[in-house]
């Protein structure tokens, strides 16, 4: 009720601003023709004897003109103006109320087309983002639920005097992995959340690159044991001027990813090159290919690319948050071999 109630505003008072565009046209164009009037008879262009005979044909003549000359600047004032703002209020509107799909066509001239992409990017833009907020609340739904769901069973089936001592173990072993699941998802939460409210980089020091990626390599161990990756980390001993913290968590999380999508049995490998100006380092493994589509959207909150939907979709949205806090630059490269992860930090004094 109230959409309608705001919908009819907006076109009412676009009707009295209309109808005052209006009068001021015909206003205008009447005092165009008294004008013109006053100086054919001042230049004495029409003899005053037929002027005399005939002034008040004139009169109406003048004024039928002027009539239709206000008519026709009016009838293109509301096709070229009018109705396109009738349009984008109509749009807005639509967009304010939750309507994604809307999408508006203002024609070819190349003004309001230019205003109409505008427009229409915002609502795309928007409708992505709606999508991805509400696969994420799903799917960060159903993620955060089965871990709960799965101990909760466990300890049922663990109240049992019975149960053998090696089931015990392994249930305990599960309810572990479960709950470290559970702690993950929560850390990546709030730290996103932290970080994207922080927008001044503060508590920055010099430290040892190398050593950081090489401790954030050992917390993984059991990940890429697991897989039995071959780590391969090319590289000697390397300093930065940055947040420790922050860069930390940028590490553990292109690592995991790079674990988490390697076939097994392949190599990662890690470098770190430096140059006059920045730092670079590149997380590669041999595993799923990211297609170029996805290119673009994989630091996008909660998107996940690829056929493994493993994660939430926050690990690489903090990555950039935290790339970008440092200045520095975060790109991807994928083909049938290997994905690279590179990552450049400016040299701070």
């Amino acid at each position: 009720m109230k959409q309608m109630s705001k919908e009819k505003k907006s076109k009412s008072l676009l009707r009295v601003w209309f109808i005052l565009i209006v009068a001021s046209i015909l206003i205008i164009a009447l005092a165009i023709v008294f004008v013109l009037e006053y100086f054919i008879i001042q230049s004495h262009l029409l003899p005053e004897e037929e002027l005399r005979s005939s002034g008040i044909f004139y009169m109406i003549l003048f004024c039928v003109t002027s009539i239709l000359i206000g008519t026709g600047l009016a009838f293109l004032l509301g096709k070229f103006i009018l109705d396109p703002m009738n349009k984008i209020i109509r749009g807005m509107e639509k967009l304010s109320s939750g309507d994604f799909t809307t999408r508006i066509d203002l024609g070819k001239n190349l003004w309001l087309k230019s205003i109409a992409t505008g427009f229409n990017t915002l609502a795309d833009e928007l409708q992505n983002t709606e999508i991805l907020r509400s696969d994420f609340v799903n799917n960060f739904s159903h993620e955060f639920k089965t871990p709960i769901v799965s101990i909760n069973g466990l300890i049922g089936l663990m109240k049992n005097e019975d149960l053998p001592k090696e089931k015990m173990h392994k249930y305990l072993g599960i309810i572990e992995e479960e709950a470290n699941r559970l702690a993950e998802m929560t850390t990546n939460m709030l730290n996103l959340s932290k970080i994207e409210k922080q927008e001044i980089l503060t508590d920055c020091k010099k430290f040892n690159l190398s050593e950081q990626i090489r401790s954030s390599v050992l917390l993984l161990e059991k990940k890429w044991s697991k897989k039995r990756l071959k780590l391969d980390l090319d590289f000697d001993e390397h300093y930065v001027f940055a947040n420790e913290d922050l860069l930390k968590q940028v590490w553990l999380n292109l690592i995991d990813n790079a674990v988490k999508f390697a076939h097994d049995k392949t190599p990662l490998i890690i470098k770190i090159e430096d140059s006059a100006d920045k730092t670079t380092v590149s997380i590669s493994d041999r595993g799923e290919m990211i297609e170029q589509k996805d290119i673009d959207k994989i630091f996008s909150k909660f998107y996940q690319a690829g056929e493994k939907k493993e994660g939430n979709g926050i690990g690489l949205s903090i990555v950039k948050h935290i790339v970008d806090l440092h200045d520095g630059e975060i790109t991807v490269t994928s083909d049938g071999e290997s994905t690279v992860f590179t990552v450049s930090l400016p040299k701070m004094q």
